[in-house]
């Protein structure tokens, strides 16, 4: 039996979706870490990107020490968080960690999408007697939401590959089927790990790219033209 037909069986085999450290566990674990990170990504890189592209400034800044932040690997990140205190307090460091890895793109895409909303649209707009915060909700947050939701299909996609590191430190997720493969020398099982993870993030990639294109605006503006 090759490799990759190994790999479907142990797949397939009905054992291996059951149990603490079955296939449906450590898929759920993933899910989990994957959206609690999101949304605290969101949380922190949303907000202060808006403000930011509304009012023009120190944006680009902020936006470059992000990217910057790129260079430095998650793993190297979370192997120093876990160094610190903060390695005595169970998953934080893992997601302290992802949570850094995702604000780049969130924060890239929502300042871009803000500044790149037409001048004329938004002096229109304060010629109405809007205020900065009407402004915001009612005119640039929604012409800049088709590239803000780029940056958050980007970000979940690269939680769900990136996760997988939350095993090398005893974390759960699809990562610890990666690890136990390779522990007991199964490289069906590695392969295996590494297809439930591929998969995974083609989905999340398959379900942000179905809800953009759903979206009512994005459907209004395909039936105008």
């Amino acid at each position: 039996m090759n490799t990759f037909a190994a790999a479907w069986s142990w797949l397939t085999s009905a054992s291996h979706w059951s149990g603490s450290d079955g296939i449906g566990n450590r898929l759920a674990e993933h899910l989990f870490l994957t959206v609690a990170c999101l949304a605290l990504s969101c949380a922190v890189a949303l907000p202060v990107a808006l403000v930011l592209g509304h009012l023009g400034k120190g944006g680009a800044l902020a936006v470059n020490i992000s990217n910057a932040g790129r260079a430095v690997p998650t793993f190297a990140v979370l192997v120093l968080l876990l160094l610190t205190p903060l390695g005595a307090y169970g998953q934080w460091p893992t997601i302290i960690a992802l949570v850094l890895f995702a604000i780049p793109p969130l924060l890239t895409n929502t300042y871009v999408g803000m500044r790149g909303v037409d001048p004329d649209v938004v002096q229109a707009a304060r010629g109405m007697g809007m205020t900065g915060a009407q402004q915001l909700r009612r005119v640039e947050l929604p012409l800049a939401l088709p590239l803000i939701m780029t940056g958050v299909r980007v970000a979940a996609v690269q939680l769900v590959a990136t996760a997988t590191l939350a095993a090398l430190v005893g974390g759960g997720g699809l990562g610890r089927i990666i690890t136990a493969g390779f522990n007991l020398a199964s490289t069906p099982q590695v392969l295996a790990g590494a297809a439930l993870v591929a998969v995974f993030a083609l989905l999340v990639e398959g379900v942000f790219a179905l809800g953009q294109w759903l979206a009512p605006g994005r459907r209004a503006r395909s039936g105008a033209g």
